[in-house]
């Protein structure tokens, strides 16, 4: 049984849902939050997550960060090394989706790593009236980009695990990469 740690960072413009989304995965979507107060910083959410057909989990520390461009600065020094990343935008505005160059351009820089794990997260899709993000197009930018892309509601609780269950396999996938290639080496 292995247990691991990852730090993964939770990104997007201001107002897509970043903390339902976090709070529905961490409270297994036992309430979805109506009132709270936009995040002026970053919060911290831990939860266990068991790597299905294993008896391996992995311990995903989600910091969730501001959104507001006037925060983005200031956060960032608190976003310390990571591990994952989870890119969030609002499917009912074209703005948000566009805005995801943006903060990917933030998250490499912050990381100077040549490959940081990741998922596209399209968030509110209980709005498909409001709908101005077409699946294809944000499922091709994810592809161009080498990250998974998911489509959540934070409000109706719908796949708002999938996105971190699929982070969590991602990291453990290399946890054993890692350790096959140390093994070959001492053999």
């Amino acid at each position: 049984m292995v247990k691991l740690r990852a730090k993964c960072l939770l990104v997007g413009d201001a107002a897509v849902g970043k903390t339902a989304l976090s709070l529905m995965f961490h409270n297994d979507g036992a309430m979805f939050p109506k009132n709270y107060s936009m995040t002026l910083g970053v919060e911290l959410l831990v939860k266990r997550v068991a790597i299905p057909e294993t008896s391996d989990s992995v311990e995903l520390y989600v910091i969730d960060s501001a959104g507001k461009q006037e925060l983005v600065e200031c956060c960032e020094k608190m976003w310390g090394e990571l591990s994952l990343f989870c890119l969030v935008f609002d499917l009912t505005s074209e703005q948000s989706f566009a805005n995801c160059g943006h903060w990917m351009e933030k998250v490499q820089a912050h990381c100077r790593s040549a490959h940081l794990p990741g998922v596209l997260v399209g968030n509110k899709s209980d709005l498909s009236s409001r709908r101005e993000v077409q699946a294809s197009a944000a499922q091709e930018w994810a592809r161009s980009r080498g990250l998974e892309y998911h489509e959540t509601s934070a409000k109706e609780m719908e796949n708002c695990d999938a996105p971190f269950l699929s982070l969590a396999r991602t990291f453990h996938s290399l946890y054993q990469e890692c350790s096959r290639t140390f093994q070959n080496l001492r053999s």
